[in-house]
């Protein structure tokens, strides 16, 4: 029997504000840069992982989430993992572009987004079943090659959103009911062998003061409209 010692945790942290997040266009894939903001994000994030013992540590490879996992690590000094399959959904012809101007340059798939976004697809982007079979499989990995240990994992906000749908509904279709973590939000899971996985908690921001919580500030991504809102 595997038994409780071999269950693994594993605490999903969404990268710190970066410009996409400040200014409001789609990042994606884009390689983009925290923001100051987003800087005094990640000493919070280091001050509430500060005694919270790790073993392992993945990361996107991304600027954003690299500063992002250095602060998680700051306190445990651990080898960092970089994992190119926690990156972030490809938004093809939406990246770089402005929330505000999205519906009107693409209207069929921005109604798509906001209306049915399980089955949402980029224009020359990914599909967004792709984005969520990668990150079941690439989370999947992660537990299975570190039984009974807790590992941090850095990824995006989109990306962490289909895995989250999949560990607490099981069902594609409620990816809307997710709703999106604030910048540096932690969220927690685990993974038993046997069972499979457990949603514990998600999309927590109490390291955050409310003057540093980019999306009470978000003009696109409403605060209390966790349905919808921008993918950043």
């Amino acid at each position: 029997m595997y038994g409780q010692s071999m269950v693994t945790k594993l605490y999903l942290v969404r990268h710190a504000e970066a410009e996409g997040n400040a200014e409001e266009f789609f990042q994606g894939n884009l390689d983009t840069a925290l923001t100051e903001k987003g800087l005094r994000q990640l000493e919070c994030l280091a001050e509430r992982f500060r005694n919270i013992p790790l073993d392992a540590l993945w990361f996107s490879p991304y600027q954003r989430t690299k500063l992002t996992a250095e602060a998680v690590n700051r306190y445990h000094n651990l080898p960092m993992q970089p994992d190119y399959e926690l990156r972030e959904i490809n938004g093809g012809q939406w990246e770089g572009k402005p929330w505000a101007e999205i519906p009107a340059l693409f209207p069929e798939s921005y109604h798509q987004w906001t209306t049915h976004m399980a089955a949402f697809e980029a224009p020359s982007g990914d599909a967004m079943c792709d984005v969520r079979n990668r990150m079941v499989a690439v989370m999947e990995r992660i537990a299975r090659e570190n039984p009974g240990k807790t590992v941090a994992v850095v990824s995006h906000g989109c990306a962490l959103r289909n895995f989250l749908c999949y560990v607490e509904f099981g069902d594609a279709k409620r990816l809307g009911d997710v709703g999106w973590a604030d910048n540096s939000a932690v969220s927690l899971v685990e993974f038993d062998p046997e069972t499979g996985w457990k949603l514990i908690f998600k999309n927590d921001s109490s390291h955050l003061p409310p003057a540093l919580s980019t999306l009470r500030s978000s003009k696109w991504n409403q605060y209390d409209k966790p349905a919808g809102g921008a993918a950043k």
